[in-house]
């Protein structure tokens, strides 16, 4: 599930830069969502490199799940889950990680509300991310100021989500809060 033709260059977007964000990963404790899988990356590699963490692969297109829990069949710390981040229990994971979702204040606002206090959303982002708008999103829905890495940015969650969030599917991306 890749337009990629060149396997060494799929194996650097799909593998080693989801790996890039390992280190972040592992500063926070509890069960990681990748959302907006896709064709599982980030989740399934960081699924490889953390055996004892639960991963769950959470994507809203069913030929994507379809593909996606063939896969994880190999990995017994993988679920697929088939729905939108808008409509998913809230403070619920240690961790979200989001590739080429959608623009970082959006993506933000998607993931956040899944992370437990005390986690962060680490979204993967290019060098022109606005990172003071996925800042003010992040504060917004119980989090903290963003850190921008190299290629991420991480957004600690310090309070619980609050009332009215997630807003309803696709008002988001329609209304982005920043």
């Amino acid at each position: 599930m890749t337009s990629i033709r060149d396997l060494e260059e799929a194996r650097h977007v799909h593998v080693e830069e989801s790996l890039g964000a390992l280190e972040v990963v592992r500063r926070f404790e509890g069960p990681i969502v990748d959302v907006g899988s896709g064709g599982g990356a980030p989740g399934i590699p960081l699924a490889v490199a953390l055996p004892d963490r639960r991963v769950t692969l959470l994507e809203a297109n069913g030929r994507k799940c379809a593909f996606l829990r063939d896969v994880s069949r190999e990995f017994p710390n993988v679920e697929v889950v088939q729905g939108r981040a808008e409509d998913q229990e809230t403070d619920r994971f240690g961790v979200a990680v989001a590739k080429a979702l959608a623009p970082p204040p959006v993506a933000a606002e998607w993931c956040l509300p899944l992370v437990s206090p005390g986690g962060a959303a680490i979204l993967f982002v290019g060098p022109s991310a606005n990172a003071e708008a996925a800042g003010r999103v992040s504060e917004r829905l119980g989090g903290g100021a963003a850190q921008l890495l190299p290629g991420l940015l991480v957004l600690p969650k310090l309070g619980p989500t609050p009332p009215g969030f997630p807003r309803r599917p696709g008002v988001a991306k329609k209304r982005p809060l920043a």
